[in-house]
């Protein structure tokens, strides 16, 4: 049995080793596309599932506060896992797998952004979604851990961080949010 040392020791060691392996190519793309949302105005949608839905709050909270400064247009983003009410009752009534789809569906236009994250890829709700925004010509941005899943395959750019435990893909999707956001706070 391992002593809590080690876990310690193993976890920050593997989430070292994960961070260096980070596809920064991916990250790059990313960070260019959501400025030049800013830039024409477009809307940042983001969503996720589980865990995932916090991380997608924080980032939220991040790109619409963290983001602002003199002379640049404000960041316009919305959250689609925020809203318990709207979740439940969508789930209910609509199932749960349409409870970001059905929100997306009257707000999302052409250029829009929707970035999805999903520590397996395979959320239904999140894959959902990015049909939903491409059906309307915006551009899917995909975060996911393990091989990315089926967000991989579906949207425009994805970052996936080369692990297969999702809570060190949700600690880097963390780090992902920070980057992003000092950013889009300089450009």
């Amino acid at each position: 049995m391992n002593t809590y040392q080690e876990i310690i020791d193993n976890y920050l060691a593997d989430l070292k080793q994960i961070l260096d392996q980070l596809p920064k190519e991916d990250l790059l793309k990313v960070i260019d596309r959501l400025v030049q949302a800013r830039q024409e105005g477009n809307t940042i949608f983001v969503c996720g599932n589980g865990g995932s839905a916090s991380t997608a709050s924080h980032m939220v909270c991040d790109f619409s506060k963290n983001t602002r400064r003199s002379g640049a247009k404000f960041l316009k983003v919305i959250g689609l896992s925020d809203n318990i009410a709207t979740i439940t009752a969508l789930g209910n009534d609509e199932g749960y797998e349409n409870v970001f789809a059905m929100q997306l569906e009257p707000l999302v236009q052409e250029g829009d952004v929707l970035l999805s994250i999903s520590g397996s890829g395979n959320s239904p709700n999140v894959l959902r979604a990015v049909e939903v925004a491409k059906q309307h010509g915006a551009t899917t941005i995909g975060l996911a851990g393990f091989q990315g899943g089926k967000l991989k395959e579906m949207v425009d750019l994805c970052v996936v961080v080369p692990c297969d435990r999702i809570e060190q893909a949700e600690d880097v999707h963390m780090i992902i949010d920070h980057i992003l956001t000092i950013s889009l706070s300089q450009h």
